[in-house]
């Protein structure tokens, strides 16, 4: 985080100089010795706490979908400040009501920071809810990669009821793939 007082803004700047730590975003620091991989994730849990891996970025992480992702798809609470971000992040705001459905905390990789992501489930679900921005056919795709694994529509159905926008779209692909 950010030095609050000039002393530790300059034992900071020491620190910078000797290579001991990496600025990674603006009032952001880290150990030099931390992957560069999970900065993103690292800034977006730093900026908003409730951060959550969301829509493209948590089916791929979920192996549902092939694209890779160039920036991480971040879910905030609706109606808070879109952080300034010096990352490759797209924020998102979802409404608080069902902000919690099917969000479980990862740990980022070589930090003790957790950041939330979206079960496969409620990914499918909003990527038919939000298939203007995500595109119908990844959609799709994603639905049809955990069909094929073993998924259940039952488990599906009470995300899609829960979620508005999202039930229509995803019973008629449902039906469709059936």
């Amino acid at each position: 985080m950010a030095p609050a007082s000039g002393a530790a803004r300059a034992r900071t700047h020491r620190a910078l100089q000797r290579g001991q730590l990496r600025r990674i975003a603006r009032g952001i620091y880290l150990p030099a010795h931390v992957s560069a991989g999970d900065w993103d994730q690292i800034e977006a849990v730093t900026r908003r706490p409730e951060a959550t891996i969301c829509l493209i970025s948590a089916l791929a992480h979920h192996d549902l979908i092939d694209d890779i992702p160039s920036q991480i798809d971040i879910a905030i609470h609706r109606g808070a400040r879109i952080p300034a971000s010096d990352g490759a992040i797209a924020w998102h705001t979802f409404g608080r009501d069902a902000f919690d459905l099917g969000r479980t905390e990862i740990e980022i990789p070589g930090t003790d920071l957790t950041i939330g992501l979206y079960s496969p489930e409620r990914s499918i679900a909003d990527a038919f809810r939000l298939r203007g921005q995500t595109g119908y056919e990844t959609a799709r795709d994603a639905l049809k990669e955990w069909l094929r694994r073993g998924g259940k529509p039952a488990v599906l159905l009470p995300y899609a009821t829960a979620l508005p926008r999202a039930k229509k779209p995803l019973l008629d692909a449902l039906e469709l793939l059936a």
